[in-house]
């Protein structure tokens, strides 16, 4: 049998529009793990570049690229933890298969909200990023839902 404190974690999974909002609303700075360049055409470009627009702070984290160094005017950083200063939202822009390798790094920085993007979801690494007391969102689009908020 488990108790209400065992379970407590779950809270930290955030399925309901209003709490994804509620969760996204109290940040700033975003490191987007996978963005890729503005060439690329690819989500992982403008979704970071909507945030950014928005009033968000976007801290690139390519997974690929390594001759660029800028992206959305910022410096890229190889991994979360040569990040400067606290990251309030990790974004993913990762296959599900390759979300894991990240989740040491991500419990490292310890932000407050993990993102994974729409399509995007590993519940393991969510229930341990959940437990560590990090609220996650999976499977949605910030944009989607930047745009839902009025941003």
């Amino acid at each position: 049998m488990t108790t209400p404190d065992a379970e407590a974690w779950r809270a930290h999974l955030l399925t309901d529009r209003k709490a994804i909002h509620a969760a996204l609303a109290r940040q700033h700075r975003i490191a987007v793990v996978g963005i890729k360049p503005a060439e690329s055409g690819a989500p992982a470009f403008y979704v970071p570049e909507y945030a950014q627009q928005a009033g968000f702070e976007i801290v690139p984290v390519p997974t690929y690229y390594p001759e660029v160094t800028e992206i959305l005017g910022r410096p890229v950083h190889r991994s979360l933890r040569d990040v400067p200063g606290p990251i309030d939202v990790v974004q993913l822009f990762r296959r599900p298969a390759d979300i894991p390798p990240h989740v040491d790094d991500i419990l490292a920085v310890k932000p407050t909200l993990v993102w994974m993007q729409l399509g995007i979801r590993h519940d393991e690494s969510a229930e341990r990023l959940a437990r560590a007391g990090i609220d996650v969102v999976q499977d949605h689009c910030m944009l989607v839902e930047l745009r839902a908020m009025g941003r």
